[in-house]
């Protein structure tokens, strides 16, 4: 199934995966701001696309141990390729660029860092008299 999702879905899954907590935080305030700024808007297009099927042989392989014996039969799997109607978001990549640049500045002014990355606590090494 999921050879059939739009590579974009992939990408956001991968992307939401992503970061620390923090930076996730952030980057979901900044989508549902640049969300309402930046609506999506739906198209259509005409996509090409791979179905995969099973093909039986005609052969079969068979596994035995002492008396008992299982045959399976051989398959091969071919390829066919289809055109179909794909509905996407034509705001997407615009405001993907605005939920990061926005997570980024979000996270520089709270953290210091384009990660939302804490900053570690310093030793100080120094020792308790005595």
């Amino acid at each position: 199934m999921c050879r059939l999702m739009p590579a974009s879905l992939i990408a956001i899954a991968l992307l939401a995966s992503c970061g620390t907590p923090e930076y996730r935080a952030e980057r979901s305030l900044c989508a549902a701001e640049w969300t309402e700024k930046i609506p999506p808007r739906y198209g259509q297009r005409i996509v090409e696309r791979v179905k995969y099927i099973r093909i039986p042989t005609g052969g079969t392989v068979c596994h035995g141990k002492g008396d008992k014996v299982q045959c399976f039969p051989q398959y091969r799997t071919e390829d066919i390729p289809y055109t179909t109607l794909e509905t996407y978001d034509v705001n997407k990549a615009e405001r993907d660029v605005q939920i990061r640049a926005c997570a980024v500045k979000a996270c520089s002014v709270k953290f210091g860092n384009a990660e939302c990355k804490a900053p570690m606590a310093t030793q100080t090494g120094t020792k308790t008299p005595g």
